[in-house]
């Protein structure tokens, strides 16, 4: 059964947000590398409850944080998704040597992403 794995955070200046979280929380920021403006977000020690995250470029005006199940087949996941309903907001693409992402529409219209892990994707 997928697990909520992860988590992102729209925002409008995601630096001036990663430097919020981090000294509102105590969060740990890390700026992915290369030209994607993308922080990860560590909220605690490994081992411990919770989750990680990320904080991103927000897309458009109102965009709610996002969840993001973590699922064994990103290719059995979509199409269990779209089966139920789902309606894809953004297809299965490659998070280079990290793994699948794919992010889609519920039946209430909030957005939820799915992750396999896959250091091998490009």
């Amino acid at each position: 059964m997928p697990r909520i794995i992860h988590f992102e955070i729209p925002a409008d200046d995601p630096e001036r947000a990663s430097a919020f979280y981090s000294k509102a929380l105590g969060w740990e920021m890390q700026k992915f590398p290369g030209e994607i403006p993308y922080w990860m977000v560590r909220t605690g020690q490994e081992g411990t409850p919770g989750i990680d995250g990320g904080i991103m470029p927000r897309q458009h005006p109102g965009q709610a944080p996002i969840l993001v199940a973590g699922v064994e087949s990103i290719d059995a996941a979509v199409t269990q998704v779209t089966k139920a309903g789902g309606k894809p907001v953004a297809p299965k693409m490659a998070i280079p040597g990290i793994g699948w992402a794919a992010y889609f529409s519920d039946s209430e219209g909030n957005v939820f992403g799915i992750f396999q892990d896959d250091p091998g994707a490009e």
